[in-house]
């Protein structure tokens, strides 16, 4: 049907979009975001505190500390912040998942939070003083 391609309207050209090149990755200096804060920044970020206990006092002795970490840290990454606040390159680090108590205010059921707890041993000959001013 020839005939009827004369009468249809064709539209103006419209103006495209001028096209951004995309940013290239930066290989090897990326940090990956997790719930608005970057990982691996500043790598003191993953331990939020020493832990005091008598059970800890007593690990101290045989060169073991106890630290709570951020429950999405791993290894690794409490390794390096052992290193770079205390300068102590760390022997080994275990990682345990502490489950929150379940708790009673009142009337009304509730539970702790769960957190993670890192457990790091040190060389031979190396201390923290964790205790100290306690």
């Amino acid at each position: 049907m020839g005939i009827f391609d004369r009468f249809k309207r064709t539209k103006p050209p419209q103006a495209q979009p001028p096209v951004h090149p995309r940013p290239q990755p930066q290989t090897g200096s990326e940090i990956p975001v997790v719930s608005g804060k970057q990982l691996g920044a500043d790598p003191s970020d993953s331990i939020v505190r020493p832990l005091i206990s008598e059970k800890s006092a007593h690990l101290a002795g045989s060169r073991q500390y106890v630290f709570v970490v951020r429950k999405d840290a791993n290894r690794v990454q409490v390794r390096s912040a052992i290193k770079s606040m205390y300068g102590i390159a760390p022997v080994s680090v275990n990682l345990l998942n502490v489950r929150g108590k379940k708790v009673k205010f009142s009337s009304r059921q509730g539970a702790r939070s769960d957190w993670k707890k890192a457990i790091v041993t040190l060389p031979v000959g190396q201390t923290i003083n964790i205790h100290e001013g306690v």
